[in-house]
């Protein structure tokens, strides 16, 4: 089955009180705590974006509603969509956040419900490209970015193209992202650019990932412990990325040694994630959807972009002067063919094979 891979234009401190949020319809018109009593079970990521979510999104939707947020977390969307299919019908979380190929897959399995998107107000001031996705399944969150994390000691200016990872000084010195990860999968992508194909050239995308074997020191599934590498000066670069990891350590590189660029040849990556509502859930649709609408709120949105440099999808997310000026916050301005957006279905389609692909040539 053949799959059109598109380029195309992207659109793109915690609040002083919860009540300063501007909160779905619900709550506005309940007054105090109307979900009082209520649970919610959240399933989110385990590293520094799910604490982000846990401190800008839960706790002050629980002080503003009343709710209470039960959260479990883990390492990537491939878990998720695995905990979600093990479960079955058997009711276990009302709300997970992951990357779009996860609620597309998920869609296809039939295990998702269709939020009412008359009950999420907040949704009118995002973009309509990226209110929804996976046949209205998910629900638009963030955007996610990727290009490549590098070493300012090494490199007196930022790359300018993933093949500084073939390097022959970068032996030792490089990482790259777990096989799980939809990184991995942009990885693949980039190398098959790289090389002067579309992304989809594959096979040789594999011979060329192979050279590099010899020269990964780690795969990034603990950003931390990047973060420590290339403290110590023992990295030099990696990607395909998130700067999302590393909000506090790319504002002071004298001391952190990390830089990160999205303006490479080959272009940098971005996708839309999703929140998606299990068809078998444990809470009940109205703090289901009063949840999802706050993850939109103009003030919630500009937080977990500042927080975890995701970019805002509102178009009216209030965010700080430094985050304005953020060069790893994309915004609107900064979006144009460099913007790799896969078609999620092609994505769907190939991930579990790039994975064991992915796996057995880098082992």
């Amino acid at each position: 089955m053949n799959y059109k891979i598109t380029r195309r234009h992207l659109l793109a401190s915690s609040a002083a009180t919860a009540g300063a949020l501007a909160m779905p319809a619900i709550v506005r018109a309940a007054g105090q705590q109307p979900l009082a009593g209520k649970e919610l079970r959240l399933l989110t990521w385990s590293d520094n974006t799910g604490l982000a979510i846990l401190d800008h999104i839960a706790k002050p939707f629980e002080e503003a509603t009343g709710a209470r947020v039960i959260a479990d977390r883990t390492g990537s969307t491939s878990e998720m969509v695995a905990k979600l299919r093990a479960a079955g019908d058997r009711p276990q979380y009302d709300v997970i956040t992951l990357a779009g190929v996860g609620a597309v897959e998920l869609a296809g399995d039939g295990l998702l419900a269709q939020p009412d998107l008359n009950r999420l107000p907040n949704l009118e001031q995002v973009d309509p490209r990226f209110r929804t996705g996976a046949d209205g399944h998910g629900i638009g969150y963030l955007l996610w970015t990727g290009g490549l994390i590098y070493n300012t000691k090494t490199f007196a200016e930022p790359p300018k193209s993933y093949a500084e990872m073939w390097d022959a000084s970068r032996q030792n010195r490089l990482f790259l992202p777990p096989s799980t990860w939809t990184d991995a999968l942009d990885t693949i992508f980039a190398t098959g650019k790289m090389l002067g194909g579309d992304g989809t050239n594959a096979d040789e995308a594999f011979a060329k990932l192979a050279e590099l074997r010899d020269s990964i020191l780690t795969f990034g599934e603990n950003p931390a412990q990047i973060s420590e590498l290339f403290r110590s000066d023992a990295l030099d670069i990696g990607g395909v990325y998130a700067p999302a990891f590393y909000a506090d350590e790319l504002k002071d590189p004298a001391n952190s040694n990390m830089g990160a660029t999205y303006d490479i040849d080959e272009g940098f990556f971005a996708d839309l994630m999703y929140t998606i509502v299990p068809k078998a859930k444990p809470g009940d649709d109205d703090v289901v959807h009063a949840f999802i609408d706050y993850t939109l709120d103009a003030n919630v949105q500009g937080k977990m972009a500042e927080a975890v440099l995701n970019g805002p999808i509102n178009q009216n997310a209030v965010m700080s002067d430094d985050a304005k000026a953020s060069p790893f916050i994309i915004k609107p301005e900064q979006m144009g063919d460099a913007a790799v957006v896969h078609n999620k279905a092609f994505v769907a389609d190939v991930r579990e094979d790039w994975i064991t692909r992915y796996t057995q040539t880098l082992a």
